[in-house]
This record gives C-alpha cells, structure tokens and sequence, in this order.
C-alpha cells in the first residue's frame, strides 16, 4: 500500500529542496522526520511538513496501517515556474532575477 503527497509551488530553489530530500530518501518515516528536525536548512521544515502529510494520507487511506514501518520510497524534487523580476542597475540597465519555484513528491510504501 502506498500512500502520496506533492507539495506544490514551493518557494524554494529546487537545488536548496533536493540538498535535503536526497539525505532522507530510502529511510524509515520516523527516522526521517527526526533527522528533518534538527537539520539546519530551510528546506527541511517544508519537507517535515510534508512527510507528515503523507504519513497521515497513509493513515486515513487504510486505519490499520502501522506508521513506524512506512518507508520513503520515492522522494523527489522537480523544478517549477521560474517568476522573473527586474533589478535596475546603473546607466539604466537591468538585472533579471530569477525566483525558482519547486514541486516536491513523496511516497511512502510499507516495508
């Protein structure tokens, strides 16, 4: 049974998701959310959340399931739309500054 939550959007560089999804994926639940806790990125505190979501999808999808054997199966980050804003600079010029969106999916399987 697997159980799936996507995040969306997310205001976060896909390189600054992927530094913390990549120390996660392959491992228990449980165990990746306490590493997420004390991790220092930002990065990490969206990627509990979602944890957290896909746990209680898998959950609500079957009430018997046992959360302390869910598994992070596939955990990945894909880039979004990029929102381009303009920096004017000297001798009116100007600077394109790109703010990069993400899309995060984790699914979790019973081991």
């Amino acid at each position: 049974m697997e159980s799936k939550a996507i995040l969306k959007y997310a205001r976060i560089t896909p390189r600054k998701a992927r530094r913390v999804i990549d120390l996660i994926r392959g491992k228990k639940a449980s165990e990746a959310l306490i590493t997420l806790r004390y991790m220092p990125y930002r990065g990490a505190g969206l990627v509990a959340k979602l944890l957290k979501s896909a746990m209680s999808n898998a959950e609500q999808k079957n009430s018997h399931v046992d959360i302390d054997k869910l598994k992070i199966k596939i955990a990945l980050v894909d880039q979004g739309p990029v929102m381009k804003r303009m920096e004017p600079r000297a001798m009116g010029r100007a600077n394109v500054i790109k703010k990069r969106t993400s899309h995060i999916t984790i699914i979790l399987s019973e081991e």
